[in-house]
């Protein structure tokens, strides 16, 4: 089964980047870091847990990017709650409902999940709207219809003209 686990915190409000691998190793785990800095100026802070996939590779890569790396104590996962948070929402909202047939599914499934997350999904904190805004529909726009989002494990809803 395709290993998910990567608790890395890389900054307060990171694009959606992700990625899966059976075999997690310090220098992957380096070329991730690198990738979600591409375009953009890096972190100032990395929190991260002590992991064996975060080795002297990594360390190095670190450094090299001026970010200061802050390693959160053993068995302590309420130093990095937001990351908790983010692998929480992910698991019960949709891996717990799922069998993961590979590495290329598990790519799709969570990709697909992002999508609805960021464009469908309500959140409170943002007046029940999603994280990329979407245009009020009124009455005139048609009926409601129901959209499948995620392989049918959740749904969005949407006025189409009949």
């Amino acid at each position: 089964m395709p290993r998910t686990k990567s608790r890395t915190c890389i900054s307060p409000k990171p694009r959606p980047h992700f990625n899966v691998t059976e075999h997690p190793t310090s220098a992957r785990t380096a070329r991730q870091l690198v990738q979600a800095f591409y375009d953009r100026k890096p972190a100032r802070y990395l929190i991260r847990d002590r992991d064996g996939i975060y080795g002297s590779t990594f360390q190095d890569q670190v450094k090299a990017l001026d970010i200061e790396e802050l390693v959160t104590a053993p068995r302590s996962p309420w130093q990095s709650p937001y990351l908790e948070r983010v692998i929480g929402t992910l698991r019960r909202g949709c891996l717990d409902h799922v069998i993961i047939l590979g590495e290329a599914h598990l790519r799709r499934t969570i990709r697909s999940f992002l999508t609805y997350y960021h464009g469908a999904m309500t959140h409170l904190a943002l007046g029940k709207d999603a994280p990329v805004a979407r245009a009020v529909q009124p009455p005139e726009q048609g009926h409601v219809v129901t959209i499948s989002e995620v392989g049918g494990l959740h749904h969005r809803y949407q006025r189409r003209a009949a």
